[in-house]
């Protein structure tokens, strides 16, 4: 009931209730207000959209109707994502998995926080959070025919996430690390499931050999296959740099 009264009393401020609530419980209200007024604006000012123009990577939080939570890592070529106007952004959508988590949460729950960070250079992040929906690649450029073709080879989104910006702020340095671009090495030409990643972890190799009966054993006297001699696998083709499709 304290807190309850705190937040009726107490003008409208950005962030949540749960935010104010703690800020007042926690004695960190001034320090919050602080931050809001100087920080958090309702649309990109010029500093943020030349900062989205130079991102070649972002997290994407969605949650669906019932506040089950996800997050995904976007990635694209620097600038991949647009900027319509100092409210709007656009990022693309790649073939990935086929899950379609984040956009299913968005069909459901329009609310989106985007989170992109400069690990290189100025080790500063900014935050977006908005409201989202799904558009078609050939109805965003009927309004925006300046909407920039992806250089990958066979790369296309077929679907963008326009987020009208609610909030944009910054994510402070103290915690970034500096990290250095690396050339990506990939495994093209393989079967083998880890060097291509899809299985990294191993998941699906787990669940079918659970699912896979023993092997019989062999007739006395008869030769064991398993230990015989057999062409060993050819290695996979390791070292052909490239850019492929975001998942």
């Amino acid at each position: 009931m304290r807190f309850t009264k705190l937040l009726r009393t107490r003008p409208r401020r950005p962030g949540s209730d749960g935010e104010h609530i703690l800020q007042d419980r926690l004695g960190t209200t001034a320090r919050a207000d602080r931050f809001y007024d100087d920080q958090v604006c309702d649309r990109l000012l010029p500093s943020m959209i030349e900062f989205v123009g130079r991102m070649s990577m972002m997290f994407v939080a969605t949650a669906d109707a019932r506040g089950e939570c996800d997050s995904s890592l976007r990635a694209g070529p620097d600038g991949f994502v647009v900027v319509l106007d100092d409210r709007h952004v656009a990022y693309p959508e790649y073939r990935g998995n086929g899950v379609m988590a984040s956009l299913g949460n968005i069909a459901e729950n329009p609310h989106v926080g985007i989170l992109m960070i400069d690990f290189v250079e100025d080790l500063i992040g900014l935050h977006v959070n908005g409201t989202a929906r799904v558009v078609e690649d050939a109805v965003l450029r009927g309004d925006h025919p300046a909407l920039p073709l992806d250089p990958v080879p066979g790369r296309r989104a077929e679907l963008w996430v326009v987020v009208q910006v609610e909030e944009a702020y910054i994510h402070c340095r103290k915690h970034i690390p500096r990290l250095v671009p690396a050339d990506r090495t990939r495994s093209w030409g393989t079967d083998v499931a880890k060097a291509k990643g899809g299985d990294f972890f191993g998941v699906a190799a787990r669940r079918r050999a659970a699912e896979q009966p023993a092997d019989p054993a062999p007739a006395v006297g008869a030769p064991d296959p398993r230990n015989g001699e057999r062409d060993a696998p050819a290695d996979p083709v390791v070292g052909r740099a490239g850019a492929g499709a975001a998942s």
